[in-house]
């Protein structure tokens, strides 16, 4: 017993004593209350915001301007030394490498990448006339704008099928009564101000312009002289360039080149598979627009983006 006892008492006074040792080595760590200086903890790291390809998100482009070529195939394009301008902005830009158009003839690829449809129509037939939701309803719904600016279009308004080399088969939103007669422009009102253009504008040259009936040097010739001026702009005023074909001539399985440019856009060569109703796809969601009829069964874009200022949410992150 008095063995055990003793033995108790040693483990008590050395419990105390290692108590004062460990508050004095706190004591002079720290130093007293009145003169310790007291180093604030370093906050977590803030991330960037993420780019679109991180966040499944499309950028909000101030502005967006689409045109639609005629004809070609991705490698009557793409290398060819007759489009000197057009193989410049696919190097400076996105270029995909594994585009594809949705139909032939022309006529239901324009209305595709308008209104999410063929609409049914398997011809170049005019006029038509369809109560469908598109491209131009929906910004309109939610308060942004849209225009169509055609080259050789006689008039603002004007329904003609056709007039001197301009074609209305080449210009779906003249189908669509809910889209008004006002956003019927030709391409001479294509604002030299380019602030003050519609949210989402389509180009389209008239035939000799666009590749369908003149040659690819008198297209690319075009496009530069008329579209780089937007082009050079657009990269530095949060906007955007798309060019595309309608279709190619039947010798390449509708492989078509198209280009993003502008700003926010990661140049480079990507290889994902896209078509007319991913690029419509890809616009709706940078607006935040629920995608329309065959539009919602692909995902927008994704994976072009570098990080930027203002980005809207998709309904459905894509892969890329």
């Amino acid at each position: 017993m008095v063995n055990e006892s003793g033995e108790m008492t040693r483990v008590r006074i050395s419990a105390v004593v290692l108590a004062g040792l460990v508050a004095a080595s706190m004591l002079a760590a720290c130093g007293s209350g009145a003169n310790r200086t007291t180093t604030p903890e370093p906050s977590a790291p803030t991330s960037p915001n993420p780019s679109g390809a991180a966040s499944g998100t499309v950028p909000r482009p101030a502005h967006v301007v689409i045109v639609v070529e005629e004809n070609h195939s991705f490698s009557d394009i793409i290398g060819n030394s007759a489009a000197p301008y057009l193989n410049s902005l696919a190097g400076q830009g996105a270029l995909f490498t594994n585009s594809a158009a949705v139909a032939h003839p022309s006529e239901p690829n324009y209305l595709a990448l308008f209104s999410g449809s063929t609409q049914g129509i398997t011809d170049d037939s005019c006029p038509h006339s369809f109560a469908a939701e598109n491209l131009g309803s929906q910004l309109a719904s939610i308060g942004q704008s849209f225009a169509g600016y055609s080259e050789d279009l006689p008039a603002t308004g004007d329904p003609t099928c056709s007039a001197g080399a301009y074609a209305r088969k080449h210009a779906p939103w003249t189908n669509f009564p809910s889209v008004p007669a006002s956003a019927n422009r030709p391409f001479s009102a294509f604002p030299k101000d380019y602030s003050v253009l519609p949210t989402v504008s389509i180009v389209v040259p008239n035939l000799d312009h666009d590749m369908h009936n003149g040659s690819v040097q008198a297209g690319d010739a075009w496009l530069r002289d008329n579209l780089d001026g937007y082009a050079q702009w657009a990269k530095t005023h949060d906007s955007l360039l798309i060019v595309t074909w309608d279709e190619d001539d039947n010798s390449a399985g509708n492989h078509i080149a198209t280009i993003f440019s502008g700003a926010q856009v990661k140049p480079g060569q990507y290889g994902e598979q896209i078509d007319h109703y991913r690029v419509l796809r890809t616009v709706e969601a940078a607006y935040g627009l629920p995608p329309l009829e065959k539009a919602a069964d692909t995902t927008p874009i994704t994976d072009v983006w570098s990080a930027g200022n203002t980005t809207a949410g998709t309904t459905t992150a894509g892969t890329g």
